[in-house]
């Protein structure tokens, strides 16, 4: 026989609930990495589309700065999105066995 005894699900909840915290934080993160790279995409396209239209002097440094913004900018972007998608996942995942545990609680609403 296991002696083990069961998980105390009071202290899985807050385990969770710290989880989902941190899954929380990861997510807010994300998303302003995914919008600075989004900002450096846009940035640097418009930047290297003047360059090349002739709209700005053409600039061998500028035009370097414009194609490293545009392609850090994809790299940040997608790299992040990666991220949140599993961040969100798991904090899903989280909340999921969160509300499972406060179901067997058998808790009682009060009037």
């Amino acid at each position: 026989m296991d002696d083990d005894p069961l998980p105390d699900p009071h202290g899985e909840i807050e385990r969770l609930e710290a989880r989902i915290e941190e899954l929380s934080e990861r997510l807010v993160s994300c998303r302003k990495f995914i919008l600075a790279g989004r900002i450096a995409v846009a940035g640097g396209g418009v930047l290297l589309i003047a360059l090349l239209l002739g709209v700005l002097r053409f600039d061998p440094t500028a035009m370097t700065a414009a194609v490293a913004a545009v392609l850090g900018g994809i790299v940040a972007w997608g790299s992040n999105r990666s991220t949140a998608q599993e961040a969100a996942r798991d904090l899903a995942a989280a909340e999921a066995d969160r509300a499972a545990l406060i179901d067997q609680l058998n808790l009682r609403t009060l009037h």
